[in-house]
Protein backbone atom coordinates (compact mmCIF):
# COMPACT_ATOMS: atom_id res chain seq x y z
CA UNK A 1 0.00 0.00 0.00
CA UNK A 2 2.74 2.55 1.11
CA UNK A 3 4.35 1.85 -2.58
CA UNK A 4 0.98 3.11 -4.26
CA UNK A 5 1.13 6.04 -1.64
CA UNK A 6 5.04 7.27 -2.44
CA UNK A 7 3.97 6.99 -5.97
CA UNK A 8 1.06 9.17 -5.87
CA UNK A 9 3.50 11.88 -4.19
CA UNK A 10 5.85 11.94 -6.62
CA UNK A 11 3.04 12.16 -9.24
CA UNK A 12 1.64 15.14 -8.02
CA UNK A 13 4.90 16.76 -7.28
CA UNK A 14 6.04 15.89 -10.65
CA UNK A 15 2.23 16.93 -12.23
CA UNK A 16 3.41 20.84 -10.54
CA UNK A 17 6.05 22.20 -12.97
CA UNK A 18 6.76 24.92 -10.62
CA UNK A 19 8.13 22.77 -7.36
CA UNK A 20 11.27 20.48 -9.48
CA UNK A 21 12.24 23.93 -10.51
CA UNK A 22 12.35 25.39 -7.14
CA UNK A 23 13.91 22.45 -5.61
CA UNK A 24 16.86 22.84 -7.99
CA UNK A 25 17.29 26.30 -8.28
CA UNK A 26 16.84 27.55 -4.57
CA UNK A 27 19.70 26.03 -3.14
CA UNK A 28 21.56 27.73 -6.06
CA UNK A 29 20.18 30.90 -5.58
CA UNK A 30 20.74 30.62 -1.93
CA UNK A 31 24.32 29.49 -1.63
CA UNK A 32 25.48 31.55 -4.32
CA UNK A 33 24.66 35.22 -3.32
CA UNK A 34 23.21 34.94 0.31
CA UNK A 35 27.01 34.54 1.69
CA UNK A 36 27.73 37.05 -0.27
CA UNK A 37 25.21 39.53 0.74
CA UNK A 38 24.93 38.00 4.30
CA UNK A 39 28.41 39.28 5.62
CA UNK A 40 28.99 41.06 9.04
CA UNK A 41 32.80 41.87 8.15
CA UNK A 42 33.11 45.52 8.24
CA UNK A 43 35.12 47.03 5.62
CA UNK A 44 35.32 50.23 3.71
CA UNK A 45 35.01 52.65 7.18
CA UNK A 46 35.74 56.48 6.70
CA UNK A 47 38.04 58.07 8.43
CA UNK A 48 38.46 61.53 8.74
CA UNK A 49 42.38 62.17 10.12
CA UNK A 50 43.92 64.85 11.70
CA UNK A 51 47.55 65.41 11.12
CA UNK A 52 49.49 68.10 13.63
CA UNK A 53 53.01 66.41 13.27
CA UNK A 54 53.32 66.26 9.80
CA UNK A 55 56.13 63.68 10.29
CA UNK A 56 57.61 60.59 8.45
CA UNK A 57 56.30 58.88 11.44
CA UNK A 58 52.65 60.16 11.32
CA UNK A 59 52.83 59.72 7.48
CA UNK A 60 54.05 56.10 8.12
CA UNK A 61 51.08 55.52 10.32
CA UNK A 62 48.49 57.04 8.26
CA UNK A 63 49.59 54.91 5.23
CA UNK A 64 49.35 51.63 7.59
CA UNK A 65 46.21 52.49 8.22
CA UNK A 66 44.61 53.27 4.54
CA UNK A 67 46.65 50.10 3.17
CA UNK A 68 44.93 48.19 5.61
CA UNK A 69 41.88 47.77 3.51
CA UNK A 70 39.38 48.27 5.88
CA UNK A 71 39.41 52.16 6.69
CA UNK A 72 38.65 54.59 3.42
CA UNK A 73 40.30 57.79 4.06
CA UNK A 74 37.52 60.64 3.43
CA UNK A 75 39.20 63.90 4.46
CA UNK A 76 42.55 65.55 6.29
CA UNK A 77 40.88 67.81 7.99
CA UNK A 78 42.80 70.91 9.57
CA UNK A 79 40.73 71.34 13.38
CA UNK A 80 38.89 69.20 15.45
CA UNK A 81 35.71 71.17 14.72
CA UNK A 82 34.96 70.49 11.22
CA UNK A 83 36.00 66.74 11.53
CA UNK A 84 33.36 66.76 14.03
CA UNK A 85 31.06 67.89 11.17
CA UNK A 86 32.15 65.36 9.17
CA UNK A 87 30.85 62.64 11.27
CA UNK A 88 27.81 64.52 12.00
CA UNK A 89 26.96 64.79 8.12
CA UNK A 90 27.97 60.68 7.87
CA UNK A 91 30.58 60.89 5.97
CA UNK A 92 33.10 59.43 8.57
CA UNK A 93 33.06 57.30 10.78
CA UNK A 94 36.08 57.83 12.69
CA UNK A 95 38.41 60.24 13.74
CA UNK A 96 41.88 60.13 14.03
CA UNK A 97 44.35 63.14 15.63
CA UNK A 98 48.02 63.02 15.39
CA UNK A 99 49.44 65.73 17.90
CA UNK A 100 52.10 68.07 17.79
CA UNK A 101 55.02 67.01 18.18
CA UNK A 102 54.33 63.19 17.71
CA UNK A 103 57.62 61.79 16.40
CA UNK A 104 59.74 63.51 18.82
CA UNK A 105 57.88 62.33 21.71
CA UNK A 106 58.58 58.75 20.23
CA UNK A 107 61.87 59.44 19.99
CA UNK A 108 62.48 60.85 22.96
CA UNK A 109 60.55 59.64 25.74
CA UNK A 110 59.13 56.53 24.01
CA UNK A 111 56.08 57.44 24.05
CA UNK A 112 52.78 59.56 22.18
CA UNK A 113 48.72 60.39 22.65
CA UNK A 114 46.42 59.29 20.11
CA UNK A 115 42.88 60.60 19.89
CA UNK A 116 40.28 58.60 18.24
CA UNK A 117 36.70 59.62 18.13
CA UNK A 118 34.61 57.27 16.70
CA UNK A 119 31.03 57.65 15.46
CA UNK A 120 28.22 55.59 17.86
CA UNK A 121 25.09 55.97 15.81
CA UNK A 122 26.13 52.56 14.15
CA UNK A 123 27.05 50.76 16.79
CA UNK A 124 28.54 47.96 15.14
CA UNK A 125 30.73 49.75 12.31
CA UNK A 126 31.75 52.00 15.51
CA UNK A 127 32.72 49.01 17.48
CA UNK A 128 34.40 47.26 14.55
CA UNK A 129 36.05 50.35 13.43
CA UNK A 130 37.80 51.64 16.31
CA UNK A 131 38.94 47.91 17.24
CA UNK A 132 40.62 47.64 14.10
CA UNK A 133 42.18 50.89 14.06
CA UNK A 134 43.79 50.05 17.52
CA UNK A 135 44.88 46.68 16.38
CA UNK A 136 46.51 48.68 13.54
CA UNK A 137 47.99 51.22 15.69
CA UNK A 138 49.62 48.37 18.28
CA UNK A 139 50.59 46.84 15.10
CA UNK A 140 52.29 50.33 14.41
CA UNK A 141 53.55 50.85 18.17
CA UNK A 142 55.15 47.42 17.64
CA UNK A 143 57.22 48.53 14.39
CA UNK A 144 58.27 51.57 15.71
CA UNK A 145 60.18 49.76 18.71
CA UNK A 146 61.23 47.68 16.82
CA UNK A 147 62.77 50.43 14.22
CA UNK A 148 64.36 52.25 17.34
CA UNK A 149 65.78 48.88 19.04
CA UNK A 150 63.45 48.71 22.19
CA UNK A 151 62.36 45.04 21.46
CA UNK A 152 64.95 43.00 23.74
CA UNK A 153 66.54 45.78 25.73
CA UNK A 154 67.27 45.21 29.02
CA UNK A 155 66.18 48.63 30.36
CA UNK A 156 62.67 48.28 29.20
CA UNK A 157 59.94 46.27 30.30
CA UNK A 158 59.06 42.57 28.40
CA UNK A 159 57.59 42.87 25.09
CA UNK A 160 54.44 40.34 23.91
CA UNK A 161 52.84 39.86 21.01
CA UNK A 162 49.84 38.25 20.30
CA UNK A 163 49.51 36.01 17.26
CA UNK A 164 46.18 34.80 16.62
CA UNK A 165 45.73 31.48 14.58
CA UNK A 166 42.38 30.73 12.88
CA UNK A 167 42.44 27.08 12.70
CA UNK A 168 39.15 25.94 11.19
CA UNK A 169 39.09 29.19 8.78
CA UNK A 170 42.64 30.49 8.71
CA UNK A 171 41.69 33.39 5.97
CA UNK A 172 38.36 34.70 8.09
CA UNK A 173 36.29 33.88 4.97
CA UNK A 174 32.83 34.56 5.75
CA UNK A 175 31.31 32.73 3.14
CA UNK A 176 33.12 29.51 4.73
CA UNK A 177 31.32 30.39 8.21
CA UNK A 178 28.17 30.87 6.46
CA UNK A 179 27.78 28.12 4.02
CA UNK A 180 27.00 25.43 5.62
CA UNK A 181 24.28 27.01 7.87
CA UNK A 182 22.62 27.99 4.85
CA UNK A 183 22.22 24.36 3.67
CA UNK A 184 20.51 24.02 6.81
CA UNK A 185 18.07 26.89 6.32
CA UNK A 186 17.63 25.27 2.41
CA UNK A 187 16.24 22.38 4.69
CA UNK A 188 13.91 23.85 6.67
CA UNK A 189 12.63 25.87 4.00
CA UNK A 190 12.19 23.46 2.00
CA UNK A 191 11.24 19.92 3.63
CA UNK A 192 9.31 22.20 6.24
CA UNK A 193 7.25 24.10 3.97
CA UNK A 194 6.77 21.58 1.26
CA UNK A 195 4.70 19.15 3.85
CA UNK A 196 3.14 22.19 5.41
CA UNK A 197 1.54 22.76 1.98
CA UNK A 198 0.70 18.84 1.08
CA UNK A 199 -2.32 17.39 3.10
CA UNK A 200 -4.04 21.33 3.43
CA UNK A 201 -3.64 21.62 -0.36
CA UNK A 202 -5.11 18.29 -0.66
CA UNK A 203 -7.88 19.24 2.19
CA UNK A 204 -8.79 22.20 -0.59
CA UNK A 205 -9.04 19.74 -3.50
CA UNK A 206 -11.03 17.35 -2.12
CA UNK A 207 -8.57 14.50 -3.03
CA UNK A 208 -8.00 13.41 1.08
CA UNK A 209 -11.38 12.41 1.32
CA UNK A 210 -10.86 9.90 -0.94
CA UNK A 211 -8.11 8.65 1.23
CA UNK A 212 -9.55 8.77 4.08
CA UNK A 213 -12.23 6.47 2.90
CA UNK A 214 -9.70 3.80 2.28
CA UNK A 215 -8.44 1.65 5.17
CA UNK A 216 -4.97 2.79 4.93
CA UNK A 217 -3.59 3.78 8.41
CA UNK A 218 -2.68 7.28 9.86
CA UNK A 219 0.31 5.79 10.59
CA UNK A 220 0.80 4.63 7.04
CA UNK A 221 -0.22 7.72 5.57
CA UNK A 222 1.83 10.41 7.29
CA UNK A 223 4.90 7.95 6.31
CA UNK A 224 3.96 7.98 2.76
CA UNK A 225 4.32 11.70 3.28
CA UNK A 226 7.71 11.59 4.67
CA UNK A 227 9.58 9.61 2.33
CA UNK A 228 9.30 11.95 -0.73
CA UNK A 229 10.61 14.95 1.60
CA UNK A 230 13.67 12.74 2.60
CA UNK A 231 14.66 12.34 -0.85
CA UNK A 232 13.99 15.62 -1.92
CA UNK A 233 16.05 16.29 1.22
CA UNK A 234 19.26 14.66 0.43
CA UNK A 235 18.94 16.00 -3.41
CA UNK A 236 18.66 19.66 -2.10
CA UNK A 237 22.08 18.48 0.18
CA UNK A 238 24.08 16.94 -2.27
CA UNK A 239 23.24 19.96 -4.76
CA UNK A 240 24.66 22.33 -1.99
CA UNK A 241 27.45 20.18 -1.26
CA UNK A 242 28.41 20.48 -5.31
CA UNK A 243 28.00 24.29 -4.88
CA UNK A 244 29.97 24.95 -1.98
CA UNK A 245 32.67 22.69 -3.42
CA UNK A 246 32.11 24.33 -6.96
CA UNK A 247 31.80 28.31 -6.27
CA UNK A 248 33.40 28.31 -2.40
CA UNK A 249 35.92 25.51 -2.80
CA UNK A 250 34.44 24.22 0.40
CA UNK A 251 35.13 20.15 1.35
CA UNK A 252 33.79 18.72 4.50
CA UNK A 253 36.91 18.27 6.66
CA UNK A 254 35.23 15.29 8.23
CA UNK A 255 33.22 12.36 7.09
CA UNK A 256 29.85 13.47 4.18
CA UNK A 257 28.47 10.55 5.70
CA UNK A 258 27.96 11.96 9.20
CA UNK A 259 26.61 15.07 7.50
CA UNK A 260 23.73 12.60 5.60
CA UNK A 261 23.02 11.04 8.80
CA UNK A 262 22.36 13.68 10.77
CA UNK A 263 20.37 15.20 7.69
CA UNK A 264 18.11 11.98 8.03
CA UNK A 265 16.96 12.67 11.34
CA UNK A 266 16.46 16.38 10.58
CA UNK A 267 14.23 15.92 7.73
CA UNK A 268 12.33 13.47 9.55
CA UNK A 269 11.97 15.75 12.30
CA UNK A 270 11.21 19.31 10.13
CA UNK A 271 8.84 17.48 7.62
CA UNK A 272 7.21 15.87 10.83
CA UNK A 273 6.82 19.23 11.81
CA UNK A 274 5.36 20.83 8.74
CA UNK A 275 3.11 17.88 8.58
CA UNK A 276 1.73 19.15 12.05
CA UNK A 277 1.17 21.98 10.72
CA UNK A 278 -1.08 21.01 7.56
CA UNK A 279 -3.01 18.92 9.85
CA UNK A 280 -4.13 22.01 11.92
CA UNK A 281 -4.52 24.41 8.75
CA UNK A 282 -7.61 24.70 7.23
CA UNK A 283 -6.46 26.51 4.12
CA UNK A 284 -2.92 26.81 2.58
CA UNK A 285 -2.59 30.65 4.05
CA UNK A 286 -3.18 29.66 7.24
CA UNK A 287 0.04 27.02 7.07
CA UNK A 288 2.10 29.32 4.92
CA UNK A 289 1.85 32.13 7.80
CA UNK A 290 2.39 29.06 10.57
CA UNK A 291 4.91 28.15 9.27
CA UNK A 292 6.30 31.76 8.68
CA UNK A 293 6.08 32.56 12.37
CA UNK A 294 8.10 29.51 13.39
CA UNK A 295 10.72 29.32 10.76
CA UNK A 296 11.56 33.31 11.10
CA UNK A 297 11.43 32.14 15.08
CA UNK A 298 13.96 29.39 14.17
CA UNK A 299 16.61 31.17 12.34
CA UNK A 300 17.13 33.74 14.64
CA UNK A 301 17.02 31.76 17.41
CA UNK A 302 18.86 29.05 15.93
CA UNK A 303 22.55 30.79 15.70
CA UNK A 304 22.65 31.07 12.11
CA UNK A 305 23.30 35.11 12.58
CA UNK A 306 23.94 35.43 15.94
CA UNK A 307 25.84 33.18 18.37
CA UNK A 308 23.62 31.82 20.56
CA UNK A 309 25.94 32.44 23.83
CA UNK A 310 25.65 36.03 23.08
CA UNK A 311 22.16 35.90 23.52
CA UNK A 312 20.33 36.92 27.08
CA UNK A 313 19.81 34.02 29.23
CA UNK A 314 15.82 33.77 28.27
CA UNK A 315 16.76 33.75 24.53
CA UNK A 316 19.42 30.96 25.24
CA UNK A 317 16.91 28.84 26.95
CA UNK A 318 14.17 29.26 23.89
CA UNK A 319 17.28 27.96 21.62
CA UNK A 320 16.94 24.60 23.37
CA UNK A 321 14.09 23.71 21.71
CA UNK A 322 15.14 25.03 18.15
CA UNK A 323 16.06 21.79 16.25
CA UNK A 324 17.69 24.34 13.43
CA UNK A 325 20.25 25.10 16.15
CA UNK A 326 21.84 21.43 16.76
CA UNK A 327 21.76 21.14 12.87
CA UNK A 328 24.13 24.13 11.84
CA UNK A 329 26.16 22.73 15.03
CA UNK A 330 26.76 19.68 13.16
CA UNK A 331 27.33 21.30 9.56
CA UNK A 332 29.95 23.77 10.92
CA UNK A 333 31.57 21.32 13.53
CA UNK A 334 31.96 18.77 10.81
CA UNK A 335 32.60 21.11 7.68
CA UNK A 336 35.07 23.08 9.64
CA UNK A 337 36.59 20.73 12.02
CA UNK A 338 36.01 17.34 11.14
CA UNK A 339 34.34 16.58 13.87
CA UNK A 340 32.79 12.68 13.69
CA UNK A 341 30.01 11.31 15.69
CA UNK A 342 31.68 11.12 19.20
CA UNK A 343 31.74 15.30 19.27
CA UNK A 344 28.05 15.15 18.28
CA UNK A 345 26.19 13.06 20.40
CA UNK A 346 24.02 15.76 22.25
CA UNK A 347 22.76 16.90 19.03
CA UNK A 348 22.21 13.65 17.69
CA UNK A 349 20.09 12.86 20.96
CA UNK A 350 18.30 15.78 20.25
CA UNK A 351 17.55 15.71 16.37
CA UNK A 352 16.53 12.09 17.47
CA UNK A 353 13.56 13.71 20.17
CA UNK A 354 12.68 16.17 17.64
CA UNK A 355 11.88 13.65 14.58
CA UNK A 356 10.13 11.60 17.20
CA UNK A 357 7.96 13.80 18.70
CA UNK A 358 6.97 16.27 15.69
CA UNK A 359 6.13 12.56 13.66
CA UNK A 360 4.11 11.28 17.03
CA UNK A 361 2.27 14.17 16.98
CA UNK A 362 1.47 14.42 13.25
CA UNK A 363 0.39 10.84 13.41
CA UNK A 364 -1.87 11.87 16.70
CA UNK A 365 -2.85 15.16 15.13
CA UNK A 366 -4.12 13.84 11.51
CA UNK A 367 -8.29 13.31 11.76
CA UNK A 368 -8.80 10.77 9.74
CA UNK A 369 -12.99 11.72 8.51
CA UNK A 370 -14.30 11.81 5.20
Amino acid sequence: MIKYLIEKEFRQLLRNQFLPRLIIMFPLMVLLFLPLAANFEIKNINITVMDNDHSSYSKDLIQKIISSGYFKLTEVSSDYKSAIISIESDKSDLILEIPQNFEKNLIKDKTADLMVSVNAVNGTKGAFGSSYLSSIIMDFSSDIRTRLGLIGSRNNAPFFQVIPQFRFNPHLRYPVFMVPALMVMLLLMICGFLPALNIVGEKEKGTMEQINVTPVRKSTLILSKLIPFWIIGFIVLTISFAVAWIFYDLVPAGNILIIYLYAFIFILGISGFGLVVSNYANTMQQAMFMMFFFVITYIFMSGLYTPVNSMPDWAQFLSIFVPLKYMIEVLRMVYLKGSGIQDLISQLVALLGFAAFFNIWAVLSYRKIS
